[in-house]
Parts: C-alpha cells; structure tokens; sequence
C-alpha cells in the first residue's frame, strides 16, 4: 500500500451526494486539499476500478453505504439491496483500492452493541476489540459481519460513529431526528459530533492509519439531556415526551442499538497529532452555541 511520499494527496470521497460526504468535501476544500466526489456503486467492481484509475486518489473516503429512507427500519424489507451495498459494496471498495495502494478509510457504526451485564448503563464501555453483540435490527447486523472482515485489510482505517451531530438541523442530524418524534427513550449514548470529529478522520487517513477506532466524542449523554441542552440554548419553547423501550419496539420494525464506546484508542491517537475532542456534554454545548449564534431555530 502508499505511504507517505512527496506526491500530493487527493482524496477522493464516495457516496459523493451524502451528507457527511459534503462536510468532508468543505473541510477539504478549506485546507486547500484537492478533493474529488463519486457517486459510483460500490459493488460494481469495473466501475470502481475505472474511476481510481482515472482519479488515481492518494486517500478514499468511504461514506457511501445503506442506512435506508428513513431509518434503518427500511434494511428490514430490503435485505439484498443492503448486503449490496454495506457488505459487498464496502468489501468491493475497500479490495480494490488495496489492489491500486490506496489507503482507504471506511466511515462505519458503532451501532455493533448494546448494554449487557459486562457493559451496564454507566459502566465501561465497549472497545475496539469487543465482538458486535447486536443484531436488532438488520442494518447493525451487516456492520458488525463487515467489519470484522475489513479489519484484515492493511490500507483500510475504520471508524466508527454514533449517532452524528452537525451544526445545523439537516434531517440526518441525531437532534433533527429526536426532535421530530413524538416521543423519545431516554438512554445514555455515545454520539459523534461532526464538527469535532471530521477534522480528525482526515488527519488520522492523512498519517496512514489502519486499523478500527471507535469514533465518537468522549462519554456518554442521554436523549433528555440533548434535548434539554437544545431547549436551553436553541429552542426555549421546546417541549417533548419520554417512552420505554418497550413501548418504543412496538412502533418500530427493527430494534436500535444503546451503548457506550470506549475512546481511549481514539484519544490516545489523537494525541500524537496535539489533536483533542470534547467530552460530549460540553461538545454539545458549543454544537447548540454554534447553531445559536447561526441563526438555527
């Protein structure tokens, strides 16, 4: 595979139409990096081959994948479609640009866990090296068979979110989301604010690694505390209601995963860069003082 040489790097991002795919581009484009965009299909291996023959990148970045419209109840009904594109697309990418020597970086979910009795609500939380332990719903059960597959492949780095966070109110956003429901559970999760972790997923491809990192702000917070963050400083008029889990299963066709991930690997890593991330109390603090200061309502 390339390592580090004089030749410029060019990143090429797939999933090109994506939401994180355009934070990627902007970032890039503010650093002054050359950046490319591709919407070709994974899976179609000639396709793929063609197009890193003709941009001949230095850096993929993977964002492309299947999280289904709207969520991942969508994977339920339309399995192959997502085996596809998140196992055969993924495996696909990541081979070839191994083939071309090609560092890959894979934008995946922590979505593999939930709570057990090793990995209770406010105890340790799941590492990088804990097997995927949720299979709920049919989309989690297709990232947890991958990755441990791509792991092997020694240009491909692999990061896991949760339940990302932009600055705005995009309807991918973790907060758009809950916000909009009419009820919302109230669990402790590890959650991804992008403006704190993009930054790094470019650093972390531009120093070669490999490897999977858990990749979210340190901590935990529960949807009631987002939610009243977001009420305090973006939305005084705010309001919403709580239900159990159970009570959230029988609205839902699959289940959702409630964990936390260990970011030791990350922080450490990071460190190395004199690169730091905020805990996820105060990272959304200044996500929601960013929105406000935007304008967002």
């Amino acid at each position: 595979m390339a390592t580090q040489d004089a030749t410029p790097n060019r990143f090429l991002i797939w999933g090109g139409r994506g939401w994180i795919a355009g934070h990627l581009e902007r970032i890039l484009k503010s650093q002054g990096k050359e950046v490319f965009m591709t919407t070709i299909r994974m899976e179609d291996r000639e396709a793929v081959k063609a197009e890193l023959d003709k941009i001949k990148p230095t850096h993929v970045l993977n964002c492309a994948g299947c999280t289904g419209r709207p969520n991942v109840d969508w994977c339920e009904d339309h399995k192959e479609e997502t085996i596809r594109s998140n196992v055969i697309g993924t495996l696909n990418l990541a081979d070839c640009c191994f083939l071309a020597g090609v560092h890959c970086t894979v934008f995946a979910t922590g979505c593999i866990y939930h709570y057990d009795d090793a990995h209770p609500v406010g105890g340790p939380g799941y590492k990088e090296t804990d097997p995927a332990n949720f299979t709920g719903s049919f989309y989690s059960e297709t990232k947890g068979h991958v990755e441990e597959i791509i792991k092997y492949y020694t240009n491909c780095l692999i990061l896991r979110l949760r339940m990302p966070v932009s600055d705005d109110l995009h309807s991918r956003n973790f907060v758009t989301k809950i916000s909009k429901y009419e009820c919302v559970v109230d669990i402790p999760n590890s959650n991804t604010i992008l403006t704190d972790l993009l930054p790094a997923s470019i650093l972390m491809a531009e120093h070669y690694d490999t490897g999977v990192y858990n990749f979210t702000n340190p901590g935990a917070i529960s949807h009631n505390e987002v939610l009243t963050l977001f009420k305090e400083i973006v939305r005084p008029d705010f309001t919403w209601k709580n239900f159990s889990v159970e009570e959230q299963a029988k609205v839902l066709k699959a289940g959702r995963s409630n964990c936390l991930l260990d970011t030791a690997k990350l922080e450490k890593k990071l460190k190395e860069y004199n690169y730091s991330v905020p805990e996820v109390h105060e990272a959304y603090r200044r996500c929601f003082e960013r929105m406000k200061a935007a304008g967002v309502k």
